[in-house]
Parts: C-alpha cells; sequence; structure tokens
C-alpha cells in the first residue's frame, strides 16, 4: 500500500512521518518525500483515520485522490531539483517533470494552474527565490555566484526575479534578514 502525503519538503520531513508510523506500529518498507510505501495489506480504516489526524497536528495531509497526488509529485521534483541539489540541472524543469511521472507537459501544466491557482513555472520561481534568500541570509556567496548556482544567465535576471516576488531587490532583502523566508511548504501560496 501507497500513502501520498501533503507538505513533505524535506528529510526533516521524513523522520517526522517516521515518527508518527512508528507511534501506531505502522511499518513502512519506503519513505520518501510526498510518499510512503508500507509493508503488507492496507490499513483498517480506524488506524488510517487516527493517522490521518496525527499527521495533520504536525502539518502533514494525507492525499486521496489522483489529481492531489500528481500535484504534490509535481512539488516534490521542483522542491529536490531546486533545494536538494547540489548543481542546477542540465535539463529543462518541464523535462524532468513529464520523465519522471509519464504525463504529457501541457496536461500536468494545466492541472497544476487548475488546482494552484499559478503554473508550474511560477512555483518554479518561487521555490527559486526562496532558495536564493536562503543563500543571501547565509552570506556566503556572491551574486554572481547565486546566479550560477540557480542556474540564472546573470545576476540581472536573478534580481529581476527575486523584485518581481519579493517587492525588493536582493541588496535590500540583505538588509532585511532571515525573518522574509517562508517555509517550503509555504511557497506558492
Amino acid at each position: 500500500m501507497t500513502l501520498f502525503i501533503k507538505n513533505m519538503v524535506c528529510s526533516r520531513c521524513i523522520a517526522a512521518v517516521k515518527t508518527e508510523l512508528d507511534a501506531l506500529n505502522i511499518t513502512a518498507t519506503h519513505i520518501a518525500l510526498g510518499e510512503v510505501e508500507l509493508q503488507g495489506m492496507d490499513l483498517p480504516g480506524e488506524t488510517l483515520y487516527i493517522l490521518s489526524r496525527k499527521l495533520e497536528a504536525v502539518g502533514f495531509e494525507l492525499i486521496d485522490d489522483k489529481k492531489s497526488r500528481i500535484i504534490e509529485k509535481i512539488k516534490n521534483i521542483v522542491v529536490t531539483l531546486i533545494h536538494h541539489s547540489s548543481e542546477p540541472s542540465k535539463y529543462k524543469h518541464s523535462d524532468i517533470i513529464v520523465r519522471e511521472l509519464h504525463y504529457d507537459y501541457s496536461y500536468l501544466s494545466n492541472l497544476f494552474s487548475e488546482i494552484e491557482g499559478i503554473t508550474i513555472e511560477q512555483y518554479i520561481i518561487r521555490q527559486k527565490v526562496e532558495k536564493i534568500k536562503e543563500y543571501i541570509v547565509y552570506d556566503e556567496l556572491s551574486l554572481s555566484d547565486i546566479a550560477d548556482k540557480m542556474g540564472y544567465s546573470s545576476v540581472a535576471h536573478l534580481s529581476a526575479q527575486f523584485k518581481k516576488i519579493t517587492g525588493m531587490p536582493p541588496s535590500q532583502f540583505k538588509n532585511m534578514g532571515a525573518n522574509q523566508r517562508k517555509g517550503l511548504d509555504e511557497v506558492g501560496r
């Protein structure tokens, strides 16, 4: 049985979900961002209900419809590409999403826009801006280095997208500090 879980965006999320599963003596054979493979048969309804409540208490949500699972998979792919990869991909995000999910990109794009109210590209840009905020707060890289690391063609392009999303240039954000960052599960809202 596979469970699909919304808002799993990092390794700490995986650990938190594992803790909740362990507390209910539910054995998982594999836990990844947004998905949990369970050992054995389907969970009884009461156990599934209790798990759902426990997950909601720590910021997660069980997903039971196909469209929501696809949306969550798209988000997890984007988060992994942007926040958990050391180098920008040689491939376009859209190509990676299509390869991973085995659906036509226009279908995925329309579905994402319909449910999330923004395009996949807008979601990608918002995730990139959050990663850029992280780099700025850490203050270890120049804007030029950040632009290279994030796959931007120039600092000007990075700055323009950053300002469009945040309403301020990166230099102003740097002066304001970390209080302007969002959790990864809040990006796109």
